[in-house]
C-alpha cells in the first residue's frame, strides 16, 4: 500500500504515515489489529507520538436543519518516542480494543452507509498532523446478529441506517451518538407500524435494544412513536427463540398507546 499523505505541516521532506488494518471486518468488544507505518523524509525526526482516532460520521438536527460531522469516539495512543532517521522506514504494530457501542456497518457481507474510519495521527517535535481515514469495517455482535435475523425472517425489510447525535433517555449509552437502524414492516404490521428504529447499545454484560416504532392512526386513536427497551446478556444469544421473542416485542409496539 502507497503512503497515503505526506505530513504537510512539517514542510518537504517531512515523514509520511500510513495505517494498514488486519484484513477483514472487526466485531464490538473484540481487538482491532494492524501496523502504523512510517517512513522518513529527508531529515532526522523525532517522533514523540503515535495516536488512533476511531472516527464516525455523524448526524445532528438543529431547528429543523440536518447536519453531518465527524466525532472522535475512542483514542488511543500506540507508540512514539523514537528518532526516525533520514529514509528510514519504521513500523508500529497495533491491537485496540473495539468499543462495545461501535455502530455496525456491514450486515451480511453488505455495507449499509455508516461510515466510519481509522485516523492516524503523528506528533513530531510539537507539531500535529493527521494521515488519511482508513474504513472501518464492523459486523454484529452474535446478539446483535440474532436479533437482526429474527427481524428478517419476520419480514421486515431493510430501510437505512445512520448516526445520530444525543443520548437516548433511561438507557445506558456511554458515547456521544447512537445508531438507528430503520426497518420496513411485513403486511402483519403494516396496518399499525410505518416502521422501526431499531437502536444497539454493546457493554461488557450484553446488549440493550431498544425499539421505536412509527405507529399509525386508527379511527379512534391517533398515531405517534412507541418505544421498548430491552437487555439481553452475551450468553443468551445462542438457545432463544429469537423469531418468536422480537415478534412479542413488536407486538408490544403494535398496541401500544401514548
Amino acid at each position: 500500500m502507497v503512503f497515503k499523505k505526506l505530513l504537510g505541516a512539517l514542510g518537504v521532506g517531512g515523514p509520511s504515515v500510513d495505517t494498514v488494518l488486519n484484513g477483514g471486518a472487526v466485531v464490538p468488544g473484540t481487538a482491532l489489529a494492524g501496523q502504523v507505518l512510517v517512513e522518513g523524509g529527508t531529515m532526522d525526526t523525532e517522533i514523540t507520538q503515535v495516536t488512533l482516532d476511531f472516527v464516525a460520521r455523524v448526524e445532528s438536527e438543529a431547528e429543523d436543519v440536518e447536519t453531518q460531522g465527524t466525532v472522535i469516539f475512542h483514542r488511543e495512543v500506540v507508540g512514539g518516542g523514537f528518532k526516525l532517521t533520514e529514509g528510514a522506514r519504521f513500523a508500529i504494530p497495533f491491537s485496540v480494543g473495539v468499543p462495545w457501542e461501535t455502530p455496525v456497518n456491514e450486515v451480511y457481507g453488505r455495507q449499509i452507509g455508516v461510515s466510519l474510519g481509522v485516523r492516524t495521527e503523528l506528533a513530531v517535535a510539537g507539531a500535529l498532523d493527521q494521515g488519511d481515514l482508513d474504513p472501518l469495517l464492523v459486523r454484529p455482535m452474535p446478539v446483535q446478529q440474532a436479533v437482526l435475523d429474527a427481524f428478517a425472517q419476520l419480514g421486515f425489510g431493510f430501510k437505512s441506517a445512520d448516526l445520530e447525535l444525543g443520548r437516548i433517555g433511561g438507557t445506558g449509552q456511554t458515547l456521544p451518538f447512537y445508531q438507528e437502524i430503520e426497518l420496513t414492516p411485513p403486511g402483519q404490521y403494516a396496518h399499525a407500524i410505518r416502521e422501526i428504529e431499531l437502536t444497539f447499545l454493546g457493554s461488557p454484560g450484553g446488549v440493550e435494544i431498544v425499539l421505536e416504532a412509527d405507529k399509525r392512526g386508527g379511527l379512534f386513536s391517533g398515531g405517534g412513536d412507541a418505544l421498548n427497551r430491552h437487555v439481553v446478556g452475551h450468553a443468551d444469544a445462542a438457545g432463544v427463540n429469537w423469531t418468536a421473542q422480537v415478534d412479542g416485542w413488536v407486538q408490544q409496539l403494535a398496541q401500544r398507546h401514548r
